[in-house]
């Protein structure tokens, strides 16, 4: 049953994925129109929605990063009464930020690799983990400004390029093993997806490279079966609604790891959500409706 003939598919922004934010919202408008709504294209070039003018049923959020992630966009919009795509501002805030992700997961007893914390002005001394490691910025999308040092030597360097984007860096033990991504709409867990990055590691070239990386939609066993549990339980723990992405390290002999929930994934035609609901047998505008048709208020919810 359709429940909202009438959309705004925000995008751009500032932040880093504004490039990548464009591609999905345009890919998504697309498919919209296909599925029968009517479709309103807005491109933000700030971190504000004033004087933007939303005559719509609802908003399909495609800002990656920054104000589309963080809680901002969805803030604004609790206050202006219009139903959104993805969850509130408050479990929006806490996903953006993979620091209070890991300590909500740890409360849910949701496994997830062991972590410190670099503060603006900790050295590379402050860190403990056996190598090698895996160094981020916290609060950012996309994988930018991610490095896997393998030794102490290039900790350092590694600190600064994700301090560059975030004071705070956030350094995880390294979980050899396969990378799966889960995608959960509606409340249900798509099929897994794998994800083989040629260079070993799933950076932002590794991401937007054509062909830099392989990707595989898996049949359900009783470990994807887990998986796709985990990731209800993940959402869950966080308070994540409508759509998101979890990402995973799974072990070879069957650990699974939560890295991160995503959301506002990435929803071009190609992405890792429209290739899970692909397996699931929905089509890419068939997908992007039944998200937009699970847009809410926290005061709806």
């Amino acid at each position: 049953m359709v429940k909202y003939r009438k959309a705004t598919v925000l995008m751009g922004g500032v932040s880093s994925e504004r490039e990548v934010s464009l591609r999905s919202g345009a890919a998504v408008a697309k498919a919209l129109r296909e599925a029968g709504r009517e479709v309103n294209e807005v491109v933000l070039d700030k971190a504000s929605l004033d004087g933007v003018q939303l005559d719509c049923d609802a908003v399909f959020i495609a800002l990656h990063g920054g104000y589309g992630e963080n809680g901002g966009v969805q803030a604004d919009l609790e206050r202006l009464g219009i139903p959104y795509t993805g969850p509130g501002p408050a479990a929006s805030r806490v996903a953006m930020d993979k620091i209070l992700t890991k300590h909500s997961l740890i409360s849910a007893g949701i496994p997830t690799p062991r972590f410190c914390v670099v503060g603006q002005d900790d050295s590379a001394e402050s860190v403990n983990l056996p190598f090698p490691v895996v160094v981020k910025p916290p609060r950012d999308g996309s994988s930018v400004g991610l490095t896997c040092p393998c030794d102490k030597a290039a900790l350092p360097s590694a600190i600064e390029k994700a301090r560059a984007v975030d004071p705070e860096v956030l350094v995880e033990e390294y979980i050899p093993g396969r990378e799966w991504t889960v995608a959960v709409i509606g409340g249900e867990a798509l099929p897994v997806i794998q994800i083989s990055p040629k260079s070993g590691v799933y950076d932002f070239e590794s991401k937007y490279t054509a062909g830099a990386t392989i990707y595989e939609a898996l049949d359900e066993t009783p470990l994807t079966l887990k998986c796709r549990e985990t990731a209800l339980a993940a959402c869950k723990a966080i308070g994540v609604r409508g759509i998101s992405r979890v990402d995973f390290r799974v072990t070879d002999d069957g650990a699974i790891y939560v890295l991160e929930i995503n959301t506002v994934p990435g929803f071009t035609a190609t992405s890792l959500v429209p290739k899970a609901a692909a397996k699931a047998g929905w089509s890419f505008p068939e997908t992007c409706a039944r998200v937009l048709d699970l847009a809410t208020l926290d005061t709806m919810a």
